[in-house]
């Protein structure tokens, strides 16, 4: 009998920790050591006065394979708190992308038309490139950087997802 293979998930965790040396590293010790993919990675100290930080992490598995990640997180010694807010509730996700375009001619006015449909920014131009400011959930971006592609696409940048609950409830 052939085994039934899980679907694989994408889950986005947010772990607040104490902001102190090598928290970072132990985190990321813990997907790499069990061969755990992150797919998105974001960290930034969130309260001063209780030296926390918040690190946002995108990942994939299996159910099971998820449910390990968050137990293991929870377990590590500066991990405050752990919330998969891909199921704990309606939350916001975005990401911010610079993307460079080169061009000209009728290459150039079509990205410009792209970035206005999809209220890209421009940050930086001269007559033969442009920059665009970009933010939204990733597959939009995604799409973004695509229609690029032909246009000229030169270089991007991103930031990786920064994701928080919906709602007055904090972390």
């Amino acid at each position: 009998m052939a085994k039934k293979t899980e679907d694989i998930e994408v889950r986005t965790i947010a772990v607040l920790v104490d902001n102190e040396p090598g928290v970072l590293a132990r985190v990321i010790g813990l997907f790499s050591g069990r061969g755990y993919n992150i797919e998105s990675l974001t960290v930034t100290e969130v309260d001063p006065r209780e030296k926390f930080s918040r690190i946002t992490i995108v990942t994939s598995g299996t159910p099971q394979i998820l449910e390990q990640i968050k137990a293991q997180l929870d377990r590590l010694v500066p991990v405050q708190r752990v919330s998969d807010l891909s199921l704990d509730g309606p939350s916001v996700e975005r990401e911010l992308a610079l993307v460079k375009v080169a061009g000209a001619g009728e290459k150039r006015v079509e990205s410009l038309r792209i970035a206005d449909i999809f209220r890209a920014r421009v940050v930086d131009s001269s007559h033969d490139h442009f920059t665009f400011e970009m933010t939204g959930k990733s597959d939009k971006l995604d799409v973004f950087i695509d229609l690029m592609q032909p246009l000229g696409l030169v270089d991007v940048s991103r930031t990786g997802v920064v994701a928080i609950s919906r709602g007055p409830a904090g972390l």
